[in-house]
């Protein structure tokens, strides 16, 4: 085993541990957006061609202020941190110690072949999240329950998982875990390859030194590109997790394909990029978030840049 690779292995629970920060500061900062995102992906499911009213973030953000208060912009915050603790190390962790150990001395590896090594740290991570991501989205189209004048389905995010497991089954736990990894290979193919290759990219072309303003610009740069791969999977990841086990006898998709076509069939084609914006509004904020904390934790730790 080369000596660098032994280093990295020593100090990967340090690593772990300033990734699991990193992540929740950036959850936080950017939650109420991604609330607004779920709801929008959830707006006019299930109803025929035209029979929507027409929305915007703006308008989702602004009723859930009206209905639930300030407050209500970070129901299932809980979940969502839960799932960072588990989900944002495994990738970030992973996709570097993949990097580190494949690329050649000096050397660096292809565009190509990060954004292989950044969907399977994904793919890995999303497979070990995915019951929090589920519990999350729940308690997240929960709000519109209570706006409607009925109970929450759940009190929070142990009852979630308890009642969940119990009416579904444990492996409902899991529901939607396909669209969701595909849609975790898709983001962090987009978001990790494209990050480390900008940050190079900008650094080797004299922009910027290897600092914050390095740091911003490829997290805009990895945001844009990872929402516009992982947009469409997200809607559908989305829906197939917030139905129930049965609504009058059966279940509204009954797969991520079959949600797919439903979707288009009944919403248009564009509906498989419904939140594009405020998904890009949250990556773009959480990323920046996440890699400027990262790249200083690791700083003040003592370790190389990312």
């Amino acid at each position: 085993m080369k000596p660098s690779q032994e280093h990295g292995r020593q100090h990967a629970p340090t690593k772990i541990l300033l990734t699991s920060i990193s992540a929740m500061v950036a959850e936080t900062t950017t939650f109420p957006i991604d609330l607004t995102k779920t709801r929008l992906q959830l707006h006019g499911e299930s109803r025929s061609l035209g029979s929507t009213r027409p929305t915007n973030a703006f308008r989702v953000a602004s009723e859930i202020v009206r209905r639930e208060g300030p407050l209500g912009l970070y129901k299932g915050l809980s979940p969502a941190i839960l799932r960072h603790l588990f989900y944002t190390p495994v990738r970030i962790v992973g996709y570097e110690h993949l990097r580190n150990s494949l690329k050649t001395d000096g050397g660096s590896l292809s565009l190509g072949a990060k954004a292989l090594y950044g969907g399977l740290s994904g793919v890995i991570a999303q497979l070990v999240a995915s019951p929090a991501d589920l519990v999350k989205v729940r308690m997240q189209a929960d709000g519109r329950f209570v706006s409607q004048g009925f109970q929450p389905r759940y009190s929070g995010c142990f009852d979630a998982l308890n009642k969940i497991a119990r009416a579904e089954g444990v492996g409902g736990l899991w529901k939607g875990v396909f669209p969701n990894v595909q849609r975790a290979f898709l983001v962090n193919m987009g978001e990790l390859a494209c990050y480390d290759h900008a940050k190079l990219f900008v650094i080797n072309n004299q922009i910027s030194e290897d600092n914050i303003y390095a740091h911003t610009l490829a997290s805009i740069m990895s945001g844009l590109s990872a929402t516009a791969l992982s947009c469409p999977a997200d809607v559908v990841k989305t829906r197939m997790m917030n139905q129930s086990e049965i609504k009058e006898g059966k279940i509204m998709y009954s797969s991520s394909y079959d949600c797919l076509v439903k979707t288009v069939k009944v919403e248009g084609l564009r509906a498989l990029w419904k939140g594009f914006f405020p998904t890009w509004a949250r990556l773009g904020p959480w990323q920046f978030v996440f890699w400027v904390s990262y790249e200083k934790f690791r700083q003040i730790a003592g370790f190389s840049s990312f």
